[in-house]
Protein backbone atom coordinates (compact mmCIF):
# COMPACT_ATOMS: atom_id res chain seq x y z
CA UNK A 1 0.00 0.00 0.00
CA UNK A 2 1.13 3.40 -0.94
CA UNK A 3 2.32 6.05 1.32
CA UNK A 4 -0.38 8.21 0.80
CA UNK A 5 -3.10 5.76 1.38
CA UNK A 6 -2.10 4.84 4.47
CA UNK A 7 -1.69 8.33 5.36
CA UNK A 8 -5.70 9.28 4.30
CA UNK A 9 -6.50 5.59 6.42
CA UNK A 10 -4.71 7.20 9.82
CA UNK A 11 -6.08 10.66 9.08
CA UNK A 12 -9.91 8.41 8.60
CA UNK A 13 -9.19 6.48 12.09
CA UNK A 14 -7.82 9.42 13.91
CA UNK A 15 -11.05 11.32 13.21
CA UNK A 16 -13.27 7.74 13.68
CA UNK A 17 -11.35 7.30 17.27
CA UNK A 18 -11.78 11.52 17.65
CA UNK A 19 -15.73 10.87 17.56
CA UNK A 20 -15.89 7.60 19.97
CA UNK A 21 -13.66 9.17 22.69
CA UNK A 22 -16.34 12.52 22.81
CA UNK A 23 -19.08 9.72 22.86
CA UNK A 24 -18.01 8.71 26.06
CA UNK A 25 -15.43 11.92 27.47
CA UNK A 26 -12.40 10.67 26.93
CA UNK A 27 -9.15 12.78 25.25
CA UNK A 28 -7.96 10.99 22.35
CA UNK A 29 -4.91 11.56 23.01
CA UNK A 30 -4.69 8.62 25.66
CA UNK A 31 -5.67 5.96 22.92
CA UNK A 32 -2.45 4.80 21.03
CA UNK A 33 -2.71 3.49 17.48
CA UNK A 34 -0.52 0.00 16.93
CA UNK A 35 0.00 -0.76 13.11
CA UNK A 36 -0.29 -4.40 12.28
CA UNK A 37 1.89 -5.15 9.64
CA UNK A 38 2.26 -8.75 10.04
CA UNK A 39 0.29 -8.90 6.53
CA UNK A 40 2.12 -6.59 4.83
CA UNK A 41 5.68 -6.51 2.80
CA UNK A 42 8.94 -4.61 4.44
CA UNK A 43 7.80 -1.32 1.89
CA UNK A 44 4.44 -1.14 3.13
CA UNK A 45 5.83 -1.20 6.70
CA UNK A 46 8.33 1.83 5.77
CA UNK A 47 5.22 3.44 3.93
CA UNK A 48 3.28 3.33 7.32
CA UNK A 49 6.34 4.81 9.52
CA UNK A 50 6.36 7.69 6.43
CA UNK A 51 2.94 8.40 6.95
CA UNK A 52 3.44 9.28 10.44
CA UNK A 53 2.87 5.42 12.60
CA UNK A 54 4.82 5.27 15.78
CA UNK A 55 3.74 1.77 16.71
CA UNK A 56 4.09 -1.14 14.91
CA UNK A 57 2.74 -4.57 15.51
CA UNK A 58 4.10 -8.02 14.74
CA UNK A 59 3.15 -11.21 15.73
CA UNK A 60 5.69 -13.62 14.31
CA UNK A 61 9.24 -14.25 14.79
CA UNK A 62 10.36 -14.97 11.44
CA UNK A 63 8.93 -12.08 10.07
CA UNK A 64 9.32 -10.03 12.98
CA UNK A 65 12.94 -9.94 13.15
CA UNK A 66 14.00 -9.10 9.78
CA UNK A 67 11.81 -6.46 9.41
CA UNK A 68 13.13 -5.07 12.48
CA UNK A 69 17.08 -5.67 11.27
CA UNK A 70 16.32 -3.82 8.41
CA UNK A 71 14.26 -0.72 10.10
CA UNK A 72 16.32 -0.60 13.44
CA UNK A 73 15.10 -0.35 16.74
CA UNK A 74 14.69 3.98 16.36
CA UNK A 75 12.38 3.95 13.71
CA UNK A 76 8.97 2.87 15.39
CA UNK A 77 8.26 1.13 19.02
CA UNK A 78 7.76 -2.48 18.41
CA UNK A 79 4.97 -4.60 19.96
CA UNK A 80 4.79 -8.16 19.60
CA UNK A 81 1.37 -9.07 19.63
CA UNK A 82 0.86 -12.64 18.77
CA UNK A 83 1.37 -15.95 20.53
CA UNK A 84 5.27 -15.89 22.21
CA UNK A 85 6.97 -19.34 21.99
CA UNK A 86 8.71 -19.20 24.67
CA UNK A 87 11.96 -20.65 22.57
CA UNK A 88 11.59 -17.20 20.97
CA UNK A 89 12.31 -14.70 23.72
CA UNK A 90 15.64 -14.80 23.14
CA UNK A 91 15.26 -13.45 19.78
CA UNK A 92 12.69 -10.85 21.24
CA UNK A 93 14.14 -9.25 24.17
CA UNK A 94 15.83 -5.76 22.90
CA UNK A 95 13.90 -5.30 19.97
CA UNK A 96 10.56 -5.23 21.59
CA UNK A 97 9.56 -3.51 24.23
CA UNK A 98 5.97 -4.18 24.59
CA UNK A 99 4.64 -7.85 24.40
CA UNK A 100 0.70 -8.17 24.00
CA UNK A 101 0.36 -12.18 24.57
CA UNK A 102 1.64 -12.83 28.25
CA UNK A 103 -0.46 -15.97 28.75
CA UNK A 104 1.90 -18.30 31.08
CA UNK A 105 4.26 -18.42 34.04
CA UNK A 106 6.67 -20.45 31.43
CA UNK A 107 6.63 -16.88 29.11
CA UNK A 108 6.81 -14.85 31.80
CA UNK A 109 9.66 -16.08 33.95
CA UNK A 110 11.69 -16.32 30.55
CA UNK A 111 11.09 -13.21 29.32
CA UNK A 112 11.96 -11.95 32.77
CA UNK A 113 15.84 -14.24 32.92
CA UNK A 114 16.23 -13.25 29.82
CA UNK A 115 15.75 -9.49 30.67
CA UNK A 116 18.07 -9.72 33.44
CA UNK A 117 20.63 -10.71 30.66
CA UNK A 118 20.24 -7.82 28.46
CA UNK A 119 18.96 -5.37 31.06
CA UNK A 120 15.75 -4.18 29.91
CA UNK A 121 12.54 -4.47 31.02
CA UNK A 122 9.17 -5.55 28.84
CA UNK A 123 6.33 -3.58 29.17
CA UNK A 124 3.37 -6.40 28.67
CA UNK A 125 -0.09 -7.19 28.91
CA UNK A 126 -1.53 -10.27 30.29
CA UNK A 127 -3.80 -11.86 27.81
CA UNK A 128 -7.31 -12.46 29.03
CA UNK A 129 -10.10 -14.47 27.66
CA UNK A 130 -12.32 -13.01 28.60
CA UNK A 131 -14.94 -14.56 25.40
CA UNK A 132 -14.21 -17.87 26.51
CA UNK A 133 -13.91 -19.01 23.14
CA UNK A 134 -11.42 -22.30 22.99
CA UNK A 135 -9.85 -21.14 19.43
CA UNK A 136 -8.35 -17.87 21.92
CA UNK A 137 -5.04 -18.00 24.16
CA UNK A 138 -5.30 -16.22 27.26
CA UNK A 139 -6.08 -16.71 31.02
CA UNK A 140 -9.75 -17.00 32.36
CA UNK A 141 -10.56 -13.72 34.37
CA UNK A 142 -10.98 -15.56 37.50
CA UNK A 143 -7.10 -16.60 36.86
CA UNK A 144 -5.75 -13.85 36.54
CA UNK A 145 -5.18 -12.54 40.40
CA UNK A 146 -3.51 -15.27 40.94
CA UNK A 147 -1.27 -15.34 38.00
CA UNK A 148 0.23 -11.52 38.74
CA UNK A 149 1.01 -12.33 42.52
CA UNK A 150 2.95 -15.04 41.11
CA UNK A 151 4.89 -12.80 38.92
CA UNK A 152 4.97 -9.94 40.99
CA UNK A 153 8.45 -10.42 41.98
CA UNK A 154 9.84 -10.86 38.66
CA UNK A 155 11.78 -7.36 37.98
CA UNK A 156 12.40 -7.20 34.38
CA UNK A 157 8.93 -7.55 33.69
CA UNK A 158 6.65 -4.86 33.94
CA UNK A 159 2.66 -5.61 33.42
CA UNK A 160 1.40 -2.85 32.25
CA UNK A 161 -2.39 -3.82 31.51
CA UNK A 162 -4.38 -6.21 29.69
CA UNK A 163 -5.37 -7.45 26.45
CA UNK A 164 -8.24 -9.59 24.72
CA UNK A 165 -9.62 -10.37 21.43
CA UNK A 166 -13.29 -9.91 20.68
CA UNK A 167 -14.91 -12.50 18.33
CA UNK A 168 -15.33 -11.48 15.11
CA UNK A 169 -19.23 -10.33 14.28
CA UNK A 170 -21.04 -8.64 11.33
CA UNK A 171 -22.09 -6.38 14.26
CA UNK A 172 -19.36 -4.46 15.81
CA UNK A 173 -21.62 -3.79 18.92
CA UNK A 174 -21.92 -6.86 20.08
CA UNK A 175 -18.29 -6.93 20.82
CA UNK A 176 -18.85 -4.62 23.71
CA UNK A 177 -19.57 -6.68 26.51
CA UNK A 178 -16.03 -8.37 25.81
CA UNK A 179 -14.48 -5.05 26.26
CA UNK A 180 -16.65 -3.93 28.87
CA UNK A 181 -15.45 -7.29 30.89
CA UNK A 182 -11.74 -6.53 30.20
CA UNK A 183 -12.35 -3.00 31.76
CA UNK A 184 -14.16 -4.36 35.05
CA UNK A 185 -11.69 -7.12 35.66
CA UNK A 186 -8.59 -4.56 35.33
CA UNK A 187 -10.47 -1.59 37.57
CA UNK A 188 -10.72 -5.08 40.18
CA UNK A 189 -7.72 -6.23 39.65
CA UNK A 190 -6.24 -2.91 40.49
CA UNK A 191 -8.13 -1.94 43.57
CA UNK A 192 -5.76 -4.71 44.86
CA UNK A 193 -3.15 -2.82 44.59
CA UNK A 194 -0.64 -5.92 43.10
CA UNK A 195 3.07 -5.28 42.99
CA UNK A 196 4.91 -4.63 39.67
CA UNK A 197 1.23 -4.65 37.93
CA UNK A 198 0.09 -0.88 37.17
CA UNK A 199 -2.64 -1.98 34.55
CA UNK A 200 -3.13 1.29 33.65
CA UNK A 201 -3.61 -0.10 29.71
CA UNK A 202 -6.34 -1.61 27.64
CA UNK A 203 -5.06 -3.61 24.47
CA UNK A 204 -8.80 -4.28 23.03
CA UNK A 205 -9.84 -3.24 19.35
CA UNK A 206 -9.38 -4.42 15.74
CA UNK A 207 -10.28 -3.18 12.74
CA UNK A 208 -14.01 -4.17 12.70
CA UNK A 209 -14.14 -3.25 16.46
CA UNK A 210 -11.98 -0.68 17.65
CA UNK A 211 -14.63 2.60 18.00
CA UNK A 212 -16.41 -0.27 20.74
CA UNK A 213 -13.04 -0.86 21.98
CA UNK A 214 -12.12 3.20 22.26
CA UNK A 215 -15.97 3.43 23.96
CA UNK A 216 -15.05 1.03 26.66
CA UNK A 217 -11.71 2.43 27.46
CA UNK A 218 -9.06 1.03 24.87
CA UNK A 219 -5.52 2.79 25.47
CA UNK A 220 -3.69 0.47 22.71
CA UNK A 221 -5.95 -0.35 19.62
CA UNK A 222 -4.11 -2.99 17.50
CA UNK A 223 -5.32 -2.32 13.28
CA UNK A 224 -3.99 -4.23 10.67
CA UNK A 225 -6.30 -4.38 7.50
CA UNK A 226 -8.00 -0.93 8.24
CA UNK A 227 -5.47 0.74 8.16
CA UNK A 228 -2.22 -0.78 6.56
CA UNK A 229 -3.80 -2.89 4.39
CA UNK A 230 -3.40 -7.10 3.65
CA UNK A 231 -0.95 -8.67 1.23
CA UNK A 232 -1.57 -12.13 1.50
CA UNK A 233 -2.48 -13.82 -1.83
Amino acid sequence: MAYMDIEHNLLNVRERIAQACARVKRSPEDVEIVAVTKYVSLATTQAAIEAGIRHLGESRTQDAIPKWNALGADAAVWHFIGHLQTNKVREMIGRFPYVHSLDRLSLATELNRRGVAAGVTTKCFLQVNISGEESKHGLAPEEAADFLNAVHNLTHLEVIGLMTMAPYTENPEETRPVFQGLRELRDRLQEKNIPNAPLAHLSMGMSNDYEIAVEEGATFIRLGSTLVGDERE
